[in-house]
């Protein structure tokens, strides 16, 4: 029987194009619904019954599930993905999952009944509702990660190498002349934390193995930071590494607090440069993650996903980059 790709070569345009003028004829010109209905009455084409099932129920939505709203990190990644659904003719439904595996797959449930056409998770956990989904379709089913990449998942996602960013950040700290570092985690359940863990150990290993390491576990809030923190300061780090920038603004907090100077006597370095970043006291160096970008990649990659365009899942590296502002120096610590 005639494929979709016999279809397209006939009328000469992509696969996605065919998919698009089947199912939403309006977006196409009138030329291109002409040569593609040619095509198909030329070949004898027909849709199959779940093509067809999906064509008939579609619901021009697409959720986005994101583990906790309430994180400004997430902010321009959700404001991306919406500007990319948009473009293409999809409205953007939020879940805010709150960490919670109920919550992952109450809202992941919407995708098996239909009432949305496709997902993205920004977890690192997939629902469990979803993993026969994902295993029956090879991992082409219109499911895509942000940010959190496991080759375990076996699904699309867009993420930076957040080893390479923190080695960079780390890299950055030895560089000013800091051997006495504090590193304030994520859960380490997730992905991210260990790699950017595993990236903060590979540069002292590699550029200064004599290096104080002082490793402590935060959640990514401003609070864990501070708490985290206050730890660190006592053991006298000079420079302390936060997983992210919300945390950082709690450890210039318990820096403060302790009655010291930063970056005088400590250095602090968050990681994600929201923008609140370059309006601390003093302006807070961080690794800068491309938010929107990570948002539109994400859509695109679900639209390849509903268009039949992928042959297995895609994973995409976005260029993260070191921000340096006034929060790190030489600490008299290090003396």
């Amino acid at each position: 029987m005639p494929k979709i790709v016999d279809v397209a070569l006939r009328a000469g345009v992509s696969t996605a194009t065919v998919s698009r003028t089947l199912s939403r004829p309006e977006l196409v010109s009138e030329a291109t619904r002409r040569r593609v209905q040619t095509a198909v009455d030329e070949l004898g084409y027909q849709l199959n019954v779940a093509g067809r099932s999906l064509r008939t129920l579609k619901s021009g939505k697409l959720l986005v599930m994101v583990p906790d709203i309430s994180n400004p990190f997430f902010a321009n990644i959700i404001r991306g993905a919406e500007e990319a659904a948009r473009s293409a003719g999809y409205s953007i439904v939020l879940g805010d999952t709150r960490h919670d595996p109920a919550l992952e797959n109450l809202y992941a449930g919407m995708l098996r009944r239909k009432e949305v056409d496709g997902l993205v998770f920004l977890g690192h956990r997939l629902p469990d509702v979803l993993a026969a989904l994902i295993a029956d379709t090879g991992g082409l089913a219109p499911v895509v990660n942000g940010c959190a990449y496991s080759a375990t998942l076996g699904v699309s996602s867009v993420q930076i190498d957040n080893s390479a960013a923190a080695f960079d950040a780390a890299e950055h700290l030895i560089g000013l002349g800091h051997s006495r570092i504090g590193v304030i985690t994520g859960p380490l359940v997730s992905p991210i934390s260990r790699d950017r863990l595993a990236g903060v150990e590979r540069a002292i290993s590699t550029l200064a193995p004599t290096t104080a390491l002082w490793i402590r576990h935060g959640d990514f809030s401003v609070e864990s930071g501070f708490g985290e923190a206050q730890h660190l300061v006592a053991a006298r780090a000079g420079a302390i590494f936060c997983f992210s920038d919300e945390m950082a603004f709690g450890a210039l907090h318990a820096v403060r607090l302790g009655g010291l100077s930063c970056p005088e006597d400590v250095s602090v370095m968050g990681f994600d440069d929201i923008r609140f970043s370059r309006h601390t006291t003093p302006a807070l160096t961080t690794i800068g993650q491309p938010a929107s970008e990570i948002g539109r990649q994400t859509i695109a990659l679900l639209l390849q996903h509903l268009a039949g365009e992928l042959v297995r899942p895609l994973n995409i590296t976005l260029p993260h980059h070191l921000v340096v502002r006034e929060s790190t120096g030489p600490s008299r610590r290090d003396l």
